[in-house]
């Protein structure tokens, strides 16, 4: 065993720890990957560098612009919410039709990006129908994986493509994925439609209570925020009187938020923080009363008999109640209230974090956000047009008030995307160049910036990409992939074709489960290329079999992103994803097997 392979091997293997541990992040491990393999000579610099220079990582930052660029103008929004009025008061038909909806959308835009836009006016569009949010948004993720596997436009399939360009063979085109992809996003849908849905929770913790609020989506009510808020008063000798709310330090020295300020019998919600306080004032609190008691035995501020609240207590025209999550890109991630400044940046009192099914009311300020996490806001309405562009929040209440209407240039931008794919798809030019073509014309268009063209690109999946496309270059020239290989060769080779694809795609469903499917994709793909080579297979038709799988992340929340931004939302446990998820892979990896050598043949002609 040369010395090559043993690195390549041992950077492989903490690669895959540290993946699993999430101790660091995958875009972070990504470029320790590239630059160990380096350092310690199995590539060389300008291997090392390599993926920087694909025309993977070109095309997925032109997808990203594209879609910002629809999202800017309008126009997927929009669609989504016209599908969505489709559906009406049913069961059923709502979850098809979101389903339908999702599966389009990803088919030409990032998943997440599709589960972002669509979560709020599905959100909405179950409220309405009263369905329980727990009973579409499962359905909603699942789509966006689903239409994954129809088109090159997925992380992993870009990934794929690459990777057998780099092997000296052909990569996939725009529409390659589709004649397979296709039935496995019907069969997703039926299955869904006819027995998944019977597996679905029937409420989640969010739907707690939700039968007495489900027409006004009450969030007071469903957080049980009354049970948190409480009214002080100022007496004579308090030492607040002429200071500033800002002055007063009241969440800094009690925890609590001001929600409001009553003077002379009038309430003013979400009071400004340069208000004085005066001898006489009522604050509405938002908090622990006991820790008041504790801290403060009356001095600054006495504790009036409770009150019951609702939505309608808490808004007003100028002022309010919002619900939003935390995007699985957000930068607030692991950062607290404090320390991201948050209510000076977007002027929103957060009154409760829903997490993992548990509310937390007390030490808001300092608690560190998880991605997943809910939040229940409150603050002026002249402020939402501001939540709706925050790319580190989704939100997912009053969606009838953040859904922009199709601006001026929204038709351009359709346009542009339309030609950018119907000249992709001929296969004339490269895909990269049309792809980088259709981004550029977009901000030339107006539809965006180039500013708003850079945030918009996720950079932690162009770094993990760019980082992880050399170590298949690594694993083919150290020989790594050719071991591997041989050893599948061995065990399931002398079954045929068609039992090496099966091997494949169950281990590759697997490790989805539990990593990200770009890091899998790279590890993969060079052993079933290998592989094929090996058997006297269709390299192709095999590394198209490990694409497909790696979207199959359906039995667990961690496989991919989106699973886990539904979660928060829908309240899921880790369960509800194998009860439902377990069942559509089965039938999924059996569709993969039936159609891919029908559309694919495993032996070359």
């Amino acid at each position: 065993m040369n010395v090559q392979l043993l690195w390549t091997l041992g950077i492989l293997a903490v690669a895959m720890v540290l993946f699993l541990s999430e101790r660091l992040s995958v875009d972070l491990v990504a470029l320790l990957v590239v630059l160990a393999l380096g350092t310690t000579g199995v590539l060389t610099p300008q291997e090392v560098f390599s993926g920087f220079s694909r025309q993977a990582v070109v095309i997925l930052m032109a997808i990203f612009i594209l879609t910002e660029g629809l999202e800017r103008t309008g126009v997927t929004r929009q669609v989504g919410n016209l599908l969505l009025r489709i559906a009406g008061n049913d069961e059923r038909r709502l979850i098809i039709v979101v389903m339908v909806t999702g599966s389009f959308l990803s088919l030409f835009m990032n998943n997440i990006a599709a589960v972002s836009i669509l979560l709020p006016a599905v959100s909405g569009a179950s409220r309405k129908a009263g369905v329980s949010q727990s009973r579409v948004l499962m359905p909603l993720a699942f789509a966006t994986l689903l239409g994954g596997m129809g088109t090159l436009l997925t992380t992993t399939n870009i990934v794929v493509s690459g990777l057998l360009h780099s092997a000296d063979l052909r990569g996939f085109g725009l529409f390659s994925f589709f004649p397979v992809g296709f039935p496995l996003i019907v069969v997703g849908i039926v299955y869904m439609a006819v027995w998944g849905r019977r597996l679905l929770p029937t409420h989640s913790f969010a739907d707690h209570g939700r039968q007495a609020v489900q027409q006004s989506a009450d969030l007071v009510d469903l957080y049980r925020l009354s049970e948190y808020l409480f009214r002080a008063a100022v007496p004579t000798s308090s030492p607040l009187i002429g200071k500033s709310l800002r002055e007063s330090a009241i969440r800094e020295t009690y925890g609590l938020t001001v929600v409001g300020l009553e003077r002379d019998d009038t309430l003013a919600l979400s009071p400004s923080p340069d208000s004085v306080l005066q001898h006489g004032d009522v604050l509405l609190l938002a908090g622990e009363a006991e820790d008041l008691l504790l801290r403060d035995p009356g001095q600054s501020l006495e504790i009036l008999p409770l009150s019951q609240w609702s939505n309608r207590d808490l808004e007003s025209p100028k002022v309010a109640v919002v619900e939003a999550v935390l995007s699985p890109r957000s930068a607030l991630i692991g950062h607290t209230l404090r320390g991201a400044h948050f209510h000076e940046t977007r002027g929103m009192n957060v009154l409760a974090i829903l997490r993992g099914g548990r509310k937390v009311y007390v030490g808001l300020a300092d608690l560190p956000l998880q991605f997943g996490d809910a939040l229940l806001m409150h603050g002026p309405r002249e402020q939402l047009p501001i939540l709706r562009d925050d790319p580190e929040l989704i939100v997912v209440s009053h969606a009838q008030e953040q859904v922009p209407p199709v601006r001026a240039k929204g038709k351009l931008a359709l346009a542009i995307m339309v030609t950018t794919l119907a000249v992709a798809a001929t296969g004339y030019f490269p895909v990269g160049e049309v792809m980088l073509a259709g981004a550029l014309v977009m901000v030339m268009a107006g539809a965006l910036t180039m500013d708003q063209a850079y945030r918009a690109i996720e950079w932690r999946v162009v770094f993990l990409v760019a980082g992880m496309l050399p170590m298949g270059i690594a694993m083919t020239k150290s020989g790594a992939a050719q071991m591997m290989a041989g050893g599948l060769a061995h065990v399931l080779g002398s079954a045929g074709p068609l039992a090496m694809l099966a091997g494949l795609v169950a281990l590759t469903i697997v490790l989805s489960q539990v990593m990200k499917g770009a890091a899998i994709a790279t590890v993969m793909t060079p052993i079933a290329i290998q592989t094929a080579r090996t058997i006297g297979a269709d390299p192709r038709a095999l590394a198209m079999g490990v694409a497909l799988a790696t979207s199959m992340a359906f039995v667990t929340p961690l496989g991919h992103p989106v699973n886990i931004l539904v979660m928060g939302e829908a309240r899921y446990r880790f369960r509800d994803y194998v009860k439902v998820g377990l069942p559509l892979t089965v039938l999924l990896f059996v569709v993969v097997l039936i159609f891919l050598p029908l559309v694919w043949p495993l032996t070359p002609k």
